[in-house]
């Protein structure tokens, strides 16, 4: 992996299409580049910090929706799935029965996958459960460590690391499911905890900005 140099984003990724120069002058990864959703997801959220609790649970739930699909899909679907686990709200989703699965299954608007739902719901639990030692939010963060990457190239963004196998290890210990060393990477992107994004796009060197 190259070493952390920010700068004028590669000509060859450009000419590639993997960076894009968009209508407002702004360069972004081909994937944020083209799509109204993913282009405001991008600018507004993706690798911005979550630091409160019912944030984080949420981010995890839809990570662990996301696997085998689409990102875009996940977002397109995410009012549905709010409302359907009450606003990712920890404490209320840690009490729903079997009802709420049977409700959850027959649910179109979001993702009716079994398995992920009782993860969901169990996780939820975990997450209630991890409070008096320090809460969700600090067990997460105690693993940014992960050492700064510059990709210049998509292939040259990892998809899983020793970092990320570690976080999804210490998680499941603590009884959350769905939370492999893949998923667990794509959060700690997510909410800057690593800075993924290529050299040169708009949001590149901000992943430890506050919210906008």
């Amino acid at each position: 992996m190259a070493e952390r140099l920010d700068g004028a984003p590669d000509p060859a990724a450009l000419a590639a299409g993997e960076l894009v120069v968009g209508d407002d002058g702004l360069v972004r990864p081909a994937w944020a580049a083209h799509d109204p959703l993913l282009r405001d997801y991008y600018d507004r959220e993706w690798g911005r910090p979550v630091r409160d609790e019912r944030g984080l649970f949420e981010r995890i739930s839809l990570e662990a929706f996301q696997s085998g699909l689409s990102w875009r899909t996940i977002l397109a679907k995410r009012p549905a799935f709010r409302a359907a686990f009450a606003g990712f709200d920890p404490d209320a989703v840690a009490a729903f029965d079997a009802a709420d699965e049977a409700r959850l299954l027959a649910d179109a608007g979001i993702v009716r996958n079994r398995a992920k739902i009782a993860a969901t719901i169990g996780n939820a639990r975990a997450t209630v459960a991890l409070r008096p030692a320090g809460g969700l939010v600090a067990l997460v963060e105690s693993f940014a460590t992960a050492p700064p990457i510059a990709p210049r190239r998509a292939a040259e963004v990892p998809t899983r690391t020793a970092e990320s196998a570690a976080l999804a290890a210490a998680l499941r210990a603590r009884g959350f499911a769905f939370v492999g060393p893949t998923t667990a990477y794509a959060l700690m992107t997510a909410i800057g905890l690593v800075d993924a994004d290529l050299v040169g796009a708009h949001r590149r060197g901000a992943r430890r900005e506050a919210p906008a």
